[in-house]
Order: structure tokens, then C-alpha cells, then sequence
């Protein structure tokens, strides 16, 4: 299958999920419009907008050592590839070589994620998951008001379980009230505004009613 390389365009407080984060990954720029959200946790939102925004925390934190560790074997992550989605949860797994052998490492998307940026490593993923849970922009928006510094404030508390690194998920919808043509429009709206997780919750309702 063909890969599509994902770029991280933000992190955003979650309005669904106390004490989670919406990750927001997007096509490579000029390579498509998708927006991809993925709930995690606030330990691993931390780490990557720690790395995002080139600070060094006072003793190295979970990932940190995972990268000096490596480093110290002549071990690199050369790839993270989303690679699957199965009820809602993403899989993704490290590549990683040590010069002569190269090999897959299972990871939460996450803590790939984290890892990657440290690495400088690329982010793939397949077109089944994206046309499943991402978003399509109208046009190529500005992207820059979603912000990647949540450093300030952010809790250290993580839920471990593997669920936290979902797509948007909920009970009864909010939006089942709503017309086809309203949630479109509502839809739009959303996407105009930046507010992936939104929409990505009206996507899901229209995507019930077919």
C-alpha cells in the first residue's frame, strides 16, 4: 500500500475527554488537505510539545531516554507508520535500524509520535485510515492558530490505557437533532474554525445516517 507522509500541525486542549489532548497530524504540505485528530494522554501531549518547542525539561523524561539510549547503541528510528485502525484505537509501530539490520518495534501512536520528532524521523500512515477518521479541508487553511505549546500548565497525570489514543468517540450524538444539510453546514463551519475535534464528531454523525 501506498504511504502518505503526515506533518504534526498541533495540539489542542480535548473538549470531550478531561485531562486529554487532540494531536492533530495533516497531509504533507502541499501533498493534500486531511486533518487526522488522535486523543492521547497529557504525559505524551507534554513530550511532544516539549520537543515541538525545543525546550530541555531539568532530567531527561521518558522518551529522552529512550532517545540517548538508542544513541548510545548506534540505534536510530528511521519511520513511524500509522498503520492501523481497529474500533476507533490506532496502531503504529517504530522502524528502527542500527545500520546493518532494521527492525519493527510496536508502539502506541503517541509515544511513536514523541519518538519521532525526537529522531527527526518521518510519519506515515495509509490512505484507509485517513479517508475512515480524517477530515478534509475546503481549501489549504492557515494552520498556525492552533497552537503547539501547551507546556505551561499541563498535567502530568497519563491514562496508560491504550484507548486514550482514539479517535473521537461518544455515546448518544449531540448532533442526531440535526438535519443532514445543517450538519454540513455545521460541518464547514468547524473546519473554517479549526475545530477538528468538532468536526470530526459531526463526520462520525453523518457517517452513522448512511
Amino acid at each position: 500500500m501506498k504511504k502518505i507522509k503526515l506533518e504534526i500541525v498541533g495540539l489542542s486542549y480535548s473538549q470531550t475527554q478531561s485531562g486529554a489532548y487532540a494531536l492533530i497530524l495533516g497531509e504533507e504540505k502541499g501533498k493534500g488537505n486531511r486533518r487526522l485528530p488522535i486523543i492521547i494522554g497529557g504525559f505524551e501531549a507534554q513530550a511532544i510539545a516539549i520537543e515541538l518547542e525545543k525546550m530541555t525539561p531539568s532530567r531527561p523524561l521518558t522518551h529522552d531516554l529512550f532517545k540517548n539510549f538508542a544513541d548510545a547503541f548506534s540505534v536510530t528510528v528511521t519511520e513511524v507508520i500509522i498503520y492501523n485502525l481497529v474500533e476507533g484505537i490506532f496502531f503504529a509501530k517504530l522502524i528502527c535500524s542500527n545500520g546493518i539490520e532494521e527492525k519493527e518495534i510496536d508502539a502506541r501512536t503517541s509515544d511513536a509520535i514523541a519518538l519521532a520528532i525526537r529522531f527527526n524521523a518521518p510519519i506515515h500512515t495509509f490512505e484507509f485510515i485517513l479517508s475512515s477518521a480524517g477530515i478534509v479541508l475546503d481549501t489549504e487553511g492557515d494552520d498556525q492558530s492552533i497552537s503547539k505549546s501547551f507546556t505551561t500548565g499541563m498535567g502530568s497525570s497519563s491514562n496508560d490505557d491504550e484507548e486514550t489514543e482514539t479517535v473521537l468517540k461518544t455515546g448518544e450524538s449531540e448532533f442526531t437533532k440535526y438535519t443532514n444539510d445543517e450538519l454540513k453546514a455545521m460541518l464547514k463551519s468547524a473546519i473554517e474554525e479549526e475545530a477538528y475535534e468538532k468536526a470530526s464528531r459531526i463526520r462520525d454523525e453523518l457517517n452513522n445516517r448512511k
